[in-house]
């Protein structure tokens, strides 16, 4: 198992239980389970389960769900714990790979022996992380829309995918007419939505702000923050001409989906890690902040663990990178290097991310960019598609997107909550810059095109660290 296809950050719906996808093992045939991100289960019986591969299983589980073809590239099998998140290859044969768990967990994770000991994985069929946006946006068939909207729905609800409050409110307003039914004037339909307030937006909308002035307030029924916001964008959603309930859902589930895809990390496998925090007081103390790192097949994200907002996000034609692992305590380093400026002057910035789970990531990002490198090289033999061939809406384009990154938007990056390395190349040697940096240390990086990244001449102005 190598770090091509693997994953793992935040606790999801793996941390609600340790369960079992295997209940027994032998000559005669097993009892296999596999979850769906709903929580749902697949039970399977399987002959010869310690030898089978991800690739067999994988169309045991689809002949079982009766997907179509295209469920092939969309969907992978992934090991879920509350310690580790593994996208399987299909010549992985799920059963060794639960075997070895208590050796991955050493050596990706930093869990302590106790939680290793009891720590067992699930099957899990998700997306797959290679799986184009575009061809996403391509599919029609009912079922496989519900299991990509189900996952997307999962990891906006859990925070996954930060949000910002006007778009949990969209996305949550198509959860409830998905769930509820077209919105209907009236008490009801408001006392519904409160009713399942926490299956429409995250956590943190649902909490009423506590003060003592509130404690005084006169009593009677109040909005928590995003209830109001939902109710309204749950009557603005629109219904297209009348069909069958089948299509209609389709149509609701491509506009979810449609929404998500403006988020730059939609499609992410994410991993754990830690950076450092700028410099603080007089004492200059900085100290680690949680983070998980989000990869998808467009670039890189850092998040922050605790605030639920973006601290950097890169293209891969934004970004230099590198993989280290040395020194005494055994560190393992995933380096990202990227332009940026120090006072007004271009500078190349360095930032550490630390996590043992930096070689699964360092290996993620180049076989993204193998497969950056080998679209760009083969021929262009995709027949165009007319907007109205394609039910629901299509991909968004570049000034849509742009309109996402609003002031103070989550998906923004936020390098001021960063301690970066900066340096500069003056033609004889690296000088630190106070604080920042020049010339890439990395040759791994990618070259598609016209790069953007480039190495930073310093001025004289640059003060040497």
């Amino acid at each position: 198992m190598d770090g091509g296809e693997g994953g793992s950050g935040p606790l999801g719906p793996a941390e609600r239980s340790h369960r079992s996808s295997v209940s027994s093992v032998g000559t005669r045939a097993a009892d296999v389970l596999v979850y769906l991100m709903d929580d749902s289960v697949v039970p399977l019986a399987v002959e010869n389960v310690t030898s089978i591969t991800a690739q067999e299983l994988h169309r045991i589980v689809r002949e079982a769900l009766q997907l179509p073809d295209i469920a092939v590239e969309a969907f992978a099998l992934w090991l879920i714990s509350p310690l580790l998140e593994v996208q399987l290859k299909p010549k992985h044969q799920p059963y060794k790979v639960c075997r070895q768990w208590p050796d991955l967990l050493l050596r990706f994770t930093d869990a302590p022996e106790e939680d290793i000991a009891v720590d067992e994985p699930s099957l899990q069929f998700r997306r797959n992380v290679f799986f184009p946006k575009r061809k996403e946006l391509q599919v029609n068939h009912e079922a496989i829309l519900r299991l990509l909207y189900e996952e997307a729905k999962s990891n906006v609800l859990e925070v996954r995918y930060p949000c910002d409050a006007e778009d949990c409110e969209k996305l949550g307003a198509l959860v409830c007419r998905l769930e509820l039914g077209p919105y209907r004037q009236g008490q009801q339909t408001a006392c519904a939505v409160k009713e399942k307030l926490g299956s429409f937006l995250p956590a943190h909308l649902c909490k009423r702000p506590a003060s003592l002035f509130t404690a005084f307030r006169s009593r009677g029924p109040r909005l928590v923050p995003g209830e109001q916001g939902l109710l309204r964008a749950y009557q603005e959603v629109k219904e297209e001409a009348a069909g069958a309930e089948a299509e209609l859902l389709s149509q609701h589930y491509h506009a979810y989906l449609h929404k998500c895809h403006e988020l730059p990390y939609y499609g992410c496998a994410f991993f754990g890690g830690e950076v450092d925090k700028p410099a603080q007081g007089f004492l200059h103390r900085g100290g680690r902040k949680a983070v998980t790192v989000a990869i998808n097949l467009e670039g890189v994200h850092v998040i922050d663990v605790k605030e639920k907002h973006v601290l950097l996000g890169l293209r891969f034609q934004e970004l230099s990178w590198d993989y280290t692992c040395s020194g005494e305590d055994d560190e393992h380093i995933l380096w990202l290097e990227f332009d940026g400026e120090s006072e007004g002057t271009p500078v190349n910035k360095l930032l550490k991310v630390y996590s043992k789970q930096a070689e699964l990531m360092s290996g993620l990002i180049e076989y993204c960019i193998e497969l950056s490198l080998a679209k760009e090289a083969a021929p262009t033999q995709e027949t165009k598609v007319s907007p109205t061939a394609i039910p629901g809406p299509q991909p968004p384009s570049a000034s849509q997107r742009h309109k996402l990154r609003r002031q103070s938007s989550v998906v923004c990056s936020r390098l001021q909550h960063l301690a970066t390395i900066d340096y500069v190349d003056d033609g004889k040697e690296i000088k630190r810059v106070k604080p920042k940096r020049t010339t890439s240390f990395f040759s791994r990086q990618l070259s598609l095109g016209p790069a953007t990244y480039s190495a930073v001449q310093p001025t004289e102005s640059l003060e040497q660290g």
